[in-house]
């Protein structure tokens, strides 16, 4: 994994990282309702969801990279398709950011809540095992380490990117609601990125 492949990974997930969201608005609630604190608790709690998805896409896809040719070109194509769609759904379903009602739970609930909220959401477990493999070379005996890197890094610019929009959710909510259009620049390169990620996924080669 070369030094411009992880840059190029680090700017991919920040845009998508920052890219308006169910996760982030959520987090951003709940920095407007009921404070900084509760915000970033549940910003930590999503954000620790990452490390289940990312470990069963390292131990899992892996197997099927060194099965057969095959399997991974169905992987392959399947994540190219899945990501073009999230580009496609992107820009199908623009709308200006609404703000829904807080959570009024402890910190500690808050916490379990937002990891849960990750875990269990079948749709981050299918954009890990799109988005990671990708970004690490399949024929080597290092990639579930590298996976679990990618994941790493990840999840560590994920806290960094949703701590301050909880830190700061009072200013930044105000501003997205004040100016709907800002969403509608933010879909664009949430799609740009998903989509470029499908081309690129779909032209890898075992």
């Amino acid at each position: 994994m070369t030094a411009s492949m992880l840059c190029y990974f680090l700017g991919a997930s920040m845009a998508l990282t920052i890219a308006p969201g169910p996760d982030n608005i959520f987090v951003m609630t709940q920095g407007i309702a009921r404070g900084r604190r509760p915000a970033i608790v549940t910003a930590l709690g999503m954000c620790s969801g990452i490390s289940v998805h990312t470990t069963a896409a390292a131990f899992g896809i892996s197997a099927v990279f060194y099965s057969s040719v095959v399997a991974f070109n169905a992987v392959k194509w399947a994540g190219a398709a899945y990501l073009l769609y999230l580009a496609y759904k992107t820009l199908k379903e623009r709308s200006a950011i609404r703000l829904s009602s807080a959570d009024d739970r402890p910190a500690a609930a808050l916490f379990k809540r937002g990891f849960i909220m990750n875990v269990l959401n079948p749709k981050v477990a299918m954009f890990f095992l799109a988005f990671l493999p990708q970004f690490v070379t399949a024929n080597t005996a290092h990639f579930p380490l590298e996976m679990l890197l990618l994941g790493f890094i990840f999840m560590v610019q994920a806290v960094i990117i949703f701590c301050l929009i909880g830190y700061f959710s009072g200013s930044i909510g105000s501003f997205m609601l004040s100016r709907p259009r800002i969403a509608k620049y933010f879909d664009w390169l949430t799609a740009g990125v998903f989509a470029s990620l499908g081309v690129r996924l779909a032209l890898a080669e075992r």
